[in-house]
């Protein structure tokens, strides 16, 4: 790796919004470390990636262990550098709350909660290290305004998005910026499975009553901007900045029509955002 070349650690690595991040900073020169639990889905990303633009890293964010394992590896091709930490591994598990298994409950916040703080503290002496570095989060739409039916992965998302803020003024001092993207629906595996109840794609429930999902190449430019912009949240497409805008200026007009999208919950599947 060239002394001075630009470096991103990405979680979630092996699909969906990790992998499409990393595929778009790769083809602009940057060396990405892939990171997940899922080895296969892993080697798939590597392939899409220029050669000799990555190094791969199975973790599991759960465990601290491994965090610090996987980042003393990517520091050996960095110099012990990393500009970015795209912190994004995530999982969705959608319902009502009483509905709802311990398990589940436990998993979405070991995943979406506690195995991003765990990164974040990984990767700290090495962002600190890299001059004009960045904690990139992956929040959601659903951090802006709590979704009946995904009140646990709401909940998440709103404390990642509180991160963000948090470490954006910790940090500062340190030349360490700390982002979020906050994105709306995305044709990713999150909303990919089949409803044996309607034959159904999750992407097709959300399309047939009109609500937009965007193409998955739209999270690279977005994550580029935030990463390089000075606003702390970035909303990813136009159901995400109407929601922002509904949230500030007609919070009970909003709740009135989330509530009207209840049963929109039980689409978002417990698979790698």
């Amino acid at each position: 790796m060239a002394e001075k070349q630009k470096s991103m650690f990405v979680t979630g690595a092996a699909s969906g919004l990790g992998r499409e991040v990393a595929r778009y900073f790769a083809n602009v020169g940057w060396f990405i470390g892939l990171a997940d639990v899922d080895t296969a889905g892993l080697a798939e990303t590597a392939k899409m990636l220029p050669p000799g633009m990555s190094s791969v890293h199975k973790l599991d964010v759960t465990d601290r262990a491994q965090w610090k394992k996987a980042v003393a590896e990517f520091g050996k091709h960095t110099g012990g550098q990393m500009t970015v930490l795209f912190n994004n591994a995530g999982i969705g598990t959608g319902g009502p709350i009483q509905e709802m298994t311990d398990e589940d409950i436990d998993r979405m916040i070991a995943i979406n909660l506690t195995g991003v703080i765990s990164g974040t503290r990984a990767c700290f002496e090495f962002l600190k290290n890299t001059p004009d570095s960045c904690v990139l989060y992956t929040s959601s739409a659903a951090g802006i305004y709590g979704s009946a039916g995904l009140s646990v992965y709401s909940a998440t998302k709103f404390a990642v998005r509180g991160l963000a803020e948090a470490h954006d003024i910790e940090w500062r001092k340190l030349g360490i910026k700390s982002r979020s993207l906050m994105p709306g629906f995305i044709d990713t595996n999150i909303i990919g499975a089949v409803d044996a109840g309607s034959n159904m794609t999750g992407k097709e429930k959300l399309q047939s009553v009109g609500i937009e999902v965007s193409p998955v190449s739209v999270i690279g430019p977005a994550a580029w901007n935030a990463i390089h912009g000075e606003q702390v949240h970035t909303t990813v497409n136009k159901m995400a900045k109407q929601l922002a805008f509904s949230a500030r200026w007609f919070p009970n007009r909003l709740r009135k029509s989330l509530g009207l999208m209840e049963g929109l919950g039980n689409i978002v599947q417990a698979k790698p955002s």
